[in-house]
């Protein structure tokens, strides 16, 4: 490990062990969810909201933080790693810090499911405690999510359906098929910022002994099943706007269709650590404006129609 004295400042080990740069894509499902729910039943509820998208982004933080000392602590993570820093990797922190902070990061999730839980019953219950476990789950137990060849379609429950759904739910008390296909519209390009992050790994991940559906395929496939899932989560927009006359203005969405191309071949002609992680940036990025666009466009159609 780096030697202790060359530690940063503590924003800067906070900035690198929560990754901010990927919280956008616990965020979107959760406005993706009021917004159909609202769109469905006219029913706003802000503070359901807001909880659910603070106890989304606790989820995911703890997750992360839960990553970084596992894969330290199982070697996973080695100074040959393409991506960026990890904090206990680099002798940051120690693994025992990390994982105190994620069990912090995971109560507070649990603190602010509970209220959801009295408020949407036992489906918002089961919904909490198989995110929790899921993200404990990510880098630990017998199977490893983030060691085999699901991990993608893992992100597409968690990220995209179960997430949407529960708002949809918590906002209407019930999930309709255009809940679940607005679902699949934000899960799709979730899973893509995970192959992004897989290809890049693919050599130390092998070395470690994963088993990921990048090292599984092969880079170049990888590239084709990333421009899939960019394809499919606009031709979804497509569906969702034909299946619910209420979400007809997520179509809106289509006007990051031109980020979609540029971001394959950026995929396909990557080559080293700094391309794929600008890659994985900009996925991000095109999910969140793409579910913002759809959940404005949402929201126009429904004030004027």
């Amino acid at each position: 490990m780096t030697d202790t004295s060359a530690r940063p400042p503590w924003p800067v080990i906070l900035w690198h062990a929560i990754r901010p740069r990927t919280l956008p894509l616990s965020i979107s499902p959760i406005l993706a969810g009021a917004t159909v729910g609202w769109a469905e039943s006219g029913v706003l509820r802000p503070s359901v909201t807001l909880v659910a998208a603070l106890s989304a982004l606790a989820i995911q933080i703890g997750t992360n933080l839960h990553n970084d000392a596992a894969d330290t602590l199982n070697q996973t993570d080695g100074a040959d790693r393409m991506g960026p820093p990890r904090v206990t990797e680099r002798g940051w922190m120690t693994p025992g810090q990390v994982l105190m902070a994620a069990h912090v990061a995971f109560a507070m999730a649990v603190m602010g499911g509970a209220w959801l839980v009295l408020l949407g019953g036992w489906p918002i219950l089961l919904i909490g405690i198989l995110s929790v476990l899921a993200g404990y789950a990510y880098s630990s137990g017998p199977w490893p999510l983030s060691r085999g060849p699901l991990g993608e379609v893992f992100v597409v429950l968690f990220f995209g359906l179960i997430a949407v759904g529960g708002v949809v739910y918590l906002n209407t008390g019930m999930v309709s098929g255009a809940a679940g296909l607005m679902g699949l519209v934000v899960g799709l390009p979730a899973a893509a910022v995970l192959m992004v992050n897989n290809a890049r790994d693919l050599e130390s991940d092998t070395r470690a002994g994963r088993r990921t559906l990048a090292i599984r395929v092969g880079r170049r496939v990888a590239g084709g099943i990333y421009a899939a899932l960019l394809g499919a989560t606009l031709a979804g927009l497509v569906a969702l706007a034909a299946l619910d006359p209420a979400l007809r203005g997520a179509v809106l969405g289509l006007a990051c269709a031109p980020m979609a191309l540029p971001l394959v071949r950026a995929f396909m002609a990557a080559d080293g650590a700094a391309p794929y992680n600008a890659v994985l940036g900009r996925t991000a990025r095109f999910q969140l404006v793409l579910v913002a666009a759809s959940c404005l466009g949402v929201i126009l159609w429904r004030l004027v129609a």
